[in-house]
C-alpha cells in the first residue's frame, strides 16, 4: 500500500478550469471517498490520479513518487470502472488474469493469483463462465477481482455500484468495505451517493464546483458541517434550513416570527441574516413549535413528515406513528443543542 498526495492540482480544458487547486492527503491503507453532485470534478480527479487525464498544474504523488508524467501502467494502481469493462469473449478467470497475461506472467502463476482472489469474492465456482452468464453483482465482483490480482499500491473505484439495483448496492457496499478491511490497500472511491460515502469511508472529501468544501470523518462532517453546502449534501433526509435572525433573548426568530431554540449562538451577531439548520431526527412530537403538515411518509419504524415550519419547507423524522392530514398543524419540539447557525450570505457555519 502507499499514501497518495494531491498537491495544488488544477485541471483546465482550454480556458475553462474545472478543478481549482485541489489539496488532499491520503494515508497508507485509508479508504477515502470523493463525493459530490454530478459535474463537481470528482471523476476527473480520479482519472488524473489514474493517469487517464493530463494534469494542468500541481503534483500527484503515490508514495514518494511524483506520477504526473507516468503512464497508467507504471503507477501501480488498479481501477474498477462503473461499467465493469469486462471482455465478453473471455471467461471469468481469463478476465481476472488478463492484466497479468499482458505483463508476461506464466499461466500457472496467473492461476495461483486468480484462485485466491476468486475465493475472497465468492467467484470460485464461476471461473469458467462468461460475463453474459453473470448477474450485475457478479460482474462487478469480477471487475474487482481483476484489480485484486494485480496487488496494486492503490485501488481506484469510479462509481462502481451505480448500475446495480438498490438492494444489491447495499450488499456490495458491505462487500467492498469488508474487502478493504482484509486487504488494507489504500482506496480512493468516487460516488455521488452520500449514503455510500457515509457508510464506507474512513475519510470523506466533499467536492463542489471544482473545489474541496470539507474533508473529514463521516460523523465529523455530519455533526459539524463547514458550510451550508456540506450540511445540505451530507445526510438523508437532508438538513432542514430556516432563514431568519437572532432575537434579543438568544433565540432564533424565523421570518414569520416563529422562535426556534439554540444552545449556542457562536459567532452569529444580532441583526445578521442567518440560516437555522436542524437535522430531521432532532425534532420530536409534543412541543409548542408549529409544523404544518404537507405529506406524511411512513417507512415502518419512522414517519417522515414534509411540511412547513417558520415559513420554510422542512422534513422531520419521527419515531411515532403520525396520522395527521395535509394542512393540519403538529406541535413539535427541537433539540437546541443540535441546531446550527449559518451565515446567509457566505454560507459558513457560525455555531453548532
Amino acid at each position: 500500500m502507499a499514501s497518495v498526495t494531491i498537491d495544488s492540482v488544477r485541471k483546465s480544458y482550454g480556458a475553462h478550469e474545472v478543478l481549482h487547486g485541489i489539496d488532499i492527503a491520503i494515508d497508507e491503507g485509508e479508504f477515502v471517498v470523493l463525493v459530490g453532485p454530478s459535474g463537481c470534478g470528482k471523476s476527473t480527479l480520479l482519472r488524473m490520479l489514474a493517469g487517464l487525464e493530463h494534469i494542468s498544474s500541481g503534483r500527484i504523488l503515490i508514495g514518494d513518487r511524483v506520477v504526473n508524467d507516468l503512464p497508467p501502467k507504471d503507477r501501480d494502481i488498479a481501477m474498477v470502472f462503473q461499467n465493469y469493462a469486462l471482455y465478453p469473449h473471455l471467461t471469468v478467470a481469463e478476465n481476472m488474469g488478463f492484466s497479468l497475461k499482458l505483463a508476461g506472467e506464466k499461466r500457472a502463476a496467473i492461476a495461483e493469483k486468480v484462485r485466491p482472489a476468486a475465493e475472497i469474492l465468492g467467484l470460485a465456482h464461476l471461473l469458467d463462465r462468461y460475463p453474459r452468464m453473470l448477474s450485475g453483482g457478479q460482474r462487478q465482483r469480477v471487475a474487482m477481482g481483476r484489480a485484486i490480482v494485480r496487488n496494486p499500491q492503490v485501488f481506484l473505484f469510479d462509481e462502481p455500484l451505480s448500475n446495480l439495483d438498490a438492494k444489491l448496492r447495499v450488499s456490495m457496499r458491505a462487500e467492498i468495505k469488508n474487502l478493504h478491511q482484509r486487504l488494507k490497500t489504500t482506496t480512493v472511491y468516487v460516488t455521488h451517493d452520500q449514503i455510500e460515502a457515509m457508510t464506507m469511508a474512513d475519510k470523506i472529501v466533499v467536492m463542489h464546483d471544482g473545489i474541496v468544501e470539507q474533508i473529514g470523518a463521516p460523523l465529523e462532517l455530519y455533526d459539524h458541517p463547514a458550510n451550508l453546502f456540506v450540511a445540505g449534501f451530507i445526510g438523508s433526509p437532508a438538513m432542514t434550513f430556516v432563514p431568519g435572525a437572532l432575537d434579543g433573548d438568544g433565540w432564533f426568530r424565523a421570518e414569520d416570527g416563529t422562535r426556534l431554540p439554540l444552545a449556542d449562538t457562536g459567532r452569529a451577531r444580532a441583526g445578521q441574516k442567518l440560516i437555522y439548520g436542524i437535522r430531521p431526527e432532532a425534532m420530536a412530537l409534543g412541543g409548542d413549535i408549529p409544523l404544518t403538515v404537507g405529506v406524511t411518509e411512513p417507512t415502518g419504524a419512522e414517519t417522515h413528515v414534509v411540511g412547513t415550519l417558520g415559513g420554510a419547507d422542512i422534513t422531520g423524522v419521527f419515531r411515532d406513528r403520525v396520522t395527521a392530514r395535509p394542512g393540519e398543524t403538529l406541535g413539535i419540539r427541537i433539540d437546541g443543542a443540535a441546531a446550527h447557525l449559518f451565515d446567509a450570505e457566505g454560507g459558513a457555519r457560525l455555531s453548532g
